[in-house]
């Protein structure tokens, strides 16, 4: 094991003369024993405390040699050279300064001798004051009077050249260490078209790929992911009227989930397939109205439950966005219909129940009851009548596919994780077009004029 120096050795080697240094020997001086003990509590080890607890030897202190004092050289002729600089350039000055004085002092003193009063002080500040006025106006007037200018010996302020490009930077500009390398085959770059659209972004063959803002000329831009030229991922989309996507893609189309924002108010939450709600999802209307359910290519198809915006509801089957198949319908003043329906009217076997507990079924064309039930009171008895038993497999058909409606698979948390990735989508695609836009005027302003090539 290595031994730990004591306190005295690390003294005596730091205050000792490294043996490289060659120097004409020296006579030995007597050593001092009062020097030797203050030499030897003194030199210690950095950061730590001598121990004045034990007394050290005075004969194993260290021989103090003494060296030659080492001058500089050419101190003389830097010190003559600096403040001969010094005395021009204060010359210089006060000549500049002394022509400026005498320039003003010959019309302070004639207008001092000139208006003379009975009170010196006021002469004084009168011709103070005129001189300062003077002054000022020769701040505005040198830079106008070339020959005044002259007579003073004052140089025209040089103008600055030509103004450097300013560019802009996210974050902290990454040093040597904190640099790290594009993916193979990944470049920045700004690419305008043809038609007025421009492309700020990641580019890999000549595509759109990875991370890039694409503005349109005339209807909006898309922030996200690109794959193949094409928008693949999450992303946010959005037009120059108010509408707003933000969700995922995949080859060029909405495709997965994502909320759509209309400019009119509308808001559509839930699944997308090939650039059309399908699925599941919620319909809200700016009217206050909403629809819960399934959708098939952008229409409400399946099972679901609307809520219109004077109170009224249904739950039950949909066919091409409309109550088609059986449902309930429950009316805001406390009515209901229960049964089936044809193209969003009351169509087939069903019952209507007031809120006063009358009821009236059977058969229902185009909203209107035609054939009554066997069993129905309001009715005279008909040969061609419904049997009453018929209505009511009818009415429980109804509840069951209400029932269904309300079941409806839940898609919120799906959408919102949706959405948050398309939101850091968007941010890295923004990010990604500052450095294309950077590194584009870094290209212009270190090469040649080129032209952009316009696809």
């Amino acid at each position: 094991m290595h031994q730990k120096k004591s306190e005295v050795q690390i003294g005596k080697e730091s205050s000792g003369v490294s043996s490289d240094f060659n120097h004409h020997p020296l006579p030995i001086l007597t050593p001092n024993p009062n020097q030797d003990a203050l030499q030897s509590l003194t030199s210690t080890a950095p950061y730590k405390r001598p121990s004045l607890t034990t007394q050290p030897h005075l004969s194993k202190s260290p021989t103090l040699h003494k060296f030659p004092t080492l001058k500089p050289r050419h101190v003389t002729t830097t010190t003559a050279a600096a403040t001969t600089t010094v005395l021009s350039l204060l010359r210089r000055r006060l000549r500049h300064r002394l022509r400026l004085f005498l320039f003003l002092l010959l019309p302070f003193f004639y207008f001092l001798v000139s208006h003379p009063t009975n009170s010196f002080l006021l002469d004084f500040l009168s011709a103070f004051s005129f001189s300062a006025a003077l002054l000022f106006s020769l701040n505005l007037a040198l830079p106008r009077i070339p020959s005044l200018r002259l007579f003073l010996n004052l140089k025209p302020k040089a103008r600055s050249g030509l103004k450097l490009p300013i560019f802009w930077t996210v974050g902290a500009r990454p040093g040597p260490a904190q640099a790290q390398p594009q993916p193979a085959g990944l470049r920045l770059s700004v690419v305008p078209y043809a038609n007025g659209d421009v492309y700020e972004g990641e580019l890999k063959g000549g595509k759109c790929c990875g991370s890039g803002v694409y503005y349109y000329s005339m209807s909006g831009r898309y922030e996200g992911d690109w794959v193949d030229g094409k928008y693949d991922g999450f992303g946010v989309e959005t037009w120059a009227r108010g509408s707003r996507y933000r969700g995922q893609y995949r080859q060029g189309l909405r495709h997965g989930f994502g909320v759509y924002r209309f400019y009119t108010g509308d808001v559509y939450a839930g699944e997308w397939l090939s650039g059309q709600s399908h699925g599941c999802g919620v319909h809200t209307c700016d009217d206050g109205s909403r629809y819960v359910g399934e959708f098939k290519w952008g229409v409400k198809h399946g099972l679901g439950h609307y809520h219109f915006r004077n109170g009224d509801t249904y739950a039950g089957e949909y066919f091409a966005d409309k109550m088609h198949g059986f449902g309930v319908y429950s009316f805001a003043n406390g009515h209901r219909y229960e049964g089936s329906w044809h193209e969003g009217k009351r169509q087939g076997l069903g019952m209507y129940t007031f809120r006063n507990g009358e009821t009236q079924s059977g058969h229902w064309q185009n909203g209107v009851l035609d054939i009554p039930s066997t069993q129905s009171t309001t009715y005279p008895v008909s040969p061609v009548g419904v049997n009453h038993s018929r209505v009511l497999n009818a009415v429980q058909e109804a509840r069951r596919a209400a029932e269904k409606a309300y079941d409806v698979a839940k898609v919120d948390e799906r959408v919102n994780r949706a959405v948050a990735a398309a939101n850091r989508a968007a941010n890295a695609a923004r990010v990604a077009a500052v450095k294309a836009v950077q590194n584009q005027m870094l290209h212009n302003v270190n090469s040649t004029s080129i032209p952009i090539p316009i696809v």
